[in-house]
């Protein structure tokens, strides 16, 4: 498989992608590529020092890029004390302003897509027109 087009980090065998982690040696055709949700796997360097043709060192910076560039998904970001007294505010003023009870709907809007009186003429798009 080859490197994905969003390319984060490059080091001597691997390299940090869109995909995940990605071996650049193309001879393997992917097969050591490792998708983004398995980068947080505990077994994963293990596994792969055990390798011999793994260049350690290298490895272990591409899976430190890599852990870096794509946060744990398991891990849960607590929100600011700003957003959340923001929100409390947010909702007593509606409790007070009586807006909780009701909401209005949203209307929606009309495309109107008419050429009617413009000059405008379909030419076929291969065709060009020069001056002459």
């Amino acid at each position: 498989m080859p490197l994905h087009r969003d390319i984060y980090w490059v080091g001597r065998q691997w390299a940090v992608t869109g995909y995940g982690m990605q071996a650049i040696d193309q001879r393997l055709n992917g097969i050591f590529d490792i998708e983004v949700v398995r980068l947080w796997e505990d077994s994963l360097p293990e596994r792969m020092h055990a390798l011999n043709w793994v260049n350690v060192a290298d490895f272990d910076k591409g899976l430190a890029a890599a852990r870096r560039h794509y946060r744990d998904p398991d891990r849960k970001t607590a929100p600011s004390e700003e957003s959340i007294s923001h929100l409390k505010e947010e909702s007593v003023s509606r409790l007070k302003d009586g807006a909780a009870a009701e909401q209005s709907k949203p209307t929606a809007e009309t495309f109107d897509m008419r050429s009617e009186g413009l000059p405008a003429k379909f030419v076929s798009p291969w065709r060009i027109r020069r001056q002459r």
